[in-house]
């Protein structure tokens, strides 16, 4: 908003040019997010505590000491990381691109969807929210979409390389090869883009979903991949850049770096108030929304398969969870002791604190391996 309002009057106030400049917005997303945050957050936990009583209802078959420890805390802070997110990003995105309208109708409307999860699960003082089939359905469908929109977007940018929309790019593998290959920038898919946008966008949003188990667990690997994707969608949307780099230009998608910046400031914003013990939780209000985000930024920004490394901790979760199931099923015996991940090592005696900050190390050290993937092709 402040680009329209302020940007037209640049050669009359010399200060208002600083509002072209995507660094300077950017900035601003993440100080306006992270003020928000603060603002609003006491009196949002206090209302949230009156409202819910008990709090969030605990997992009977996760880890017993939770049942004692995050008894009474109230649930649904994704509420505040909504509110901080989309008010810093319509404040300093440009609002006639269509990658931030996008990215802000995945994420809102996954973050309705979680808060209908929250609300059902709250005012029924049971872990079981909506059902897991509808919840699927409308993630897909509202992913669909979006990657059609995203499909559609780069198809009609006369200045995007040729067979980019409908094509995939694979890490470490160089352009040149897909050009002399396939005669595309990527591995061409097709029309198959859309629903493989959509299994990247529902894949993100679920496993951050399972990540959030643990006081600050999935907040900083949040930020840290939306640090990582504001690098990238800033590179590959200036054609200079994406030159020099030897990765596909993607028209207009560096507009992406100021929705980053907002994420990256709500999530300062609720860890002042998620840090262990934790005053609040986000619930899936704030982890379905915030997986949201980073999987469409990822597919809009032509990066997906990358989301599997700068996002590898969300990975690790999610697959833990599959083999669990897997091979009780199958075989009649657990792999871990308790799934996800993170309950199994809380099962082998480690505290709280420890895995948080160690998962937080390793999702750092996936991001910077992601980001290797610009320069080593």
């Amino acid at each position: 908003m402040l680009y329209h309002l302020l940007t037209p009057y640049a050669d009359q106030f010399q200060l208002f040019n600083v509002f072209r400049y995507l660094t300077f917005r950017t900035g601003g997303a993440v100080m306006t997010a992270l003020l928000i945050s603060f603002i609003l957050g006491p009196s949002l936990i206090r209302w949230m505590r009156r409202k819910q009583g008990r709090g969030q209802p605990i997992r009977t078959d996760g880890p017993q000491g939770h049942i004692i420890e995050k008894a009474g805390t109230p649930t649904m802070g994704g509420v505040l990381i909504l509110l901080s997110l989309t008010i810093a990003t319509f404040l300093w995105a440009r609002l006639d691109n269509i990658y931030v309208w996008i990215v802000m109708g995945v994420t809102l409307s996954f973050g309705a969807l979680g808060f209908i999860d929250d609300y059902l699960k709250v005012t029924k003082q049971s872990s079981d929210g909506v059902v897991g089939s509808l919840k699927l359905l409308v993630q897909f469908a509202v992913a669909l979409l979006a990657g059609y929109f995203c499909m559609d977007a780069l198809a009609a940018a006369p200045d995007a390389p040729e067979g980019l929309a409908r094509s995939v790019g694979v890490p470490f593998v160089p352009l040149d090869l897909f050009q002399s290959w396939f005669h595309a920038p990527g591995v061409p898919l097709g029309l198959f883009i859309i629903p493989f946008a959509a299994f990247v966008i529902v894949g993100a949003s679920n496993t951050v979903n399972l990540t959030d188990g643990l006081d600050g667990l999935a907040t900083v690997p949040v930020m840290i991949a939306a640090g990582a994707y504001a690098l990238i969608a800033y590179l590959v949307g200036n054609a200079i850049y994406a030159e020099y780099l030897g990765v596909p230009f993607v028209p207009h998608v560096g507009e992406l770096t100021v929705i980053c910046g907002a994420i990256i400031g709500a999530g300062l914003g609720f860890l002042w108030y998620n840090a262990p013990p934790a005053a609040i939780f986000m619930g899936d209000t704030g982890s379905l929304a915030l997986g949201g985000a980073i999987g469409s930024i990822a597919v809009a920004a032509k990066h997906e398969i990358v989301l599997a490394i700068v996002g590898g901790l969300f990975v690790l979760e999610g697959l833990s969870v599959m083999i669990q199931i897997a091979s009780f099923k199958l075989f009649g015996k657990r792999v871990f002791r308790m799934a996800p991940i993170h309950h199994h090592f809380e099962q082998l005696g480690w505290k709280e604190s420890t895995i948080v900050i160690r998962f937080w190390i390793i999702a750092f050290v996936l991001a910077m391996v992601g980001l290797a993937t610009l320069k080593l092709r």
